[in-house]
């Protein structure tokens, strides 16, 4: 059974219809009391007329609210004024004022926000989405395009742009806002062309990696869908130097290369990413869910899933089910 669809549209913002299932649309309303677990629910985006992309200018005055969702559209995310934690796939950090965010299709994600930065002003979230269709087929009419397809790819991870990048898309994003559609498209033409260039961009989830640079060094691929694959078990650097064709020390010197990180802190990563999926959208004991992620010691869990989300796993899936209403708070 699903709740009405909610139509969010206005003079300043391209029409956005959502269909929520009943329990999760009770849920955000804070009436659902009884929830065991968090389960993205599936958003449909729908473009205004006249438009091969959808658009939209997002003022919350009581604050950004969590809504687990997913959607097959790539979504570019400009945040202002606001700050809290932000979800992408199996990662959890804070966000800021100017956060960017791009987020690949099918990953669940979601904003919840803490405090405004301007008490007076609304959170602001504007967001564009595009189909991998309508990427493709700009880069087929355009070749000056072909950019994209390797910031796109890294984008099934999620990306997280720096401050300078935010900087210097932020005025075409906001002038968005008044646009009309002709004008409109350029800009985001603007937007994504000038962020394909940009090098700060930082990876968010742990889905396994498509981008352009893996992709070239196909021992590195072989590597990752290993670890990806047996994270949970233990895993000898002699077995993955040997998938490498590679010596151990020639393993360590790629590896971190390649990822920016020693393997220990990747598989680490992969771990603790894992945990936070299942805390979300399980109601496993913490013990089963360490024990499922690699973890035959709690205690150690425990220490090296605070020292990456700065807080406890309890705290962690407390904080969630606050959220979403399943608790009191």
């Amino acid at each position: 059974m699903f709740a009405p669809i909610l139509d969010i549209a206005g003079p300043q913002i391209a029409c956005l219809r959502v269909q929520l299932p009943l329990l999760l649309w009770l849920s955000f309303e804070g009436k659902c009391e009884d929830a065991k677990s968090v389960k993205p629910y599936f958003e449909t985006v729908t473009p205004e007329p006249g438009a091969s992309w959808a658009f939209l200018d997002r003022r919350l005055v009581d604050g950004i609210p969590f809504q687990w969702h997913h959607h097959p559209e790539f979504e570019l995310t400009l945040t202002l004024n606001s700050r809290g934690y932000r979800y992408v796939g199996d990662d959890v950090g804070p966000y800021d004022d100017a956060d960017l965010v791009l987020i690949g299709p099918g990953i669940p994600h979601s904003w919840h926000s803490r405090e405004a930065i301007d008490p007076g002003k609304p959170h602001v979230a504007l967001v564009a989405w595009f189909t991998r269709e309508w990427v493709t087929a700009l880069i087929a009419a355009f070749p000056e395009m072909t950019q994209l397809s390797g910031m796109l790819a890294r984008a099934t991870q999620g990306l997280s742009f720096d401050r300078t990048a935010s900087a210097a898309v932020a005025p075409a994003f906001e002038a968005m806002r008044t646009a009309p559609p002709a004008r409109r498209f350029m800009l985001l033409i603007e937007v994504l062309t000038t962020l394909c260039y940009h090098q700060g961009a930082t990876t968010l989830a742990n889905a396994p990696r498509g981008d352009a640079e893996l992709a070239a060094d196909p021992r590195m691929v072989r590597v990752l869908d290993y670890l990806h694959a047996h994270f949970a078990q233990s895993v000898a650097v002699k077995t993955l130097a040997d998938i490498a064709c590679v010596s151990t020390s020639t393993f360590h010197r790629m590896f971190k290369r390649h990822t920016h990180m020693t393997m220990v802190d990747y598989v680490t990563r992969l771990r603790v990413g894992r945990a936070c999926s299942l805390l979300i959208e399980s109601a496993q004991p913490i013990a089963t869910i360490a024990t499922d992620v690699g973890y035959a010691n709690l205690s150690l869990f425990n220490r090296q899933f605070a020292r990456a989300k700065s807080t406890t796993p309890s705290r962690f899936r407390r904080r969630l089910r606050i959220m979403q209403g399943a608790i009191g708070a």
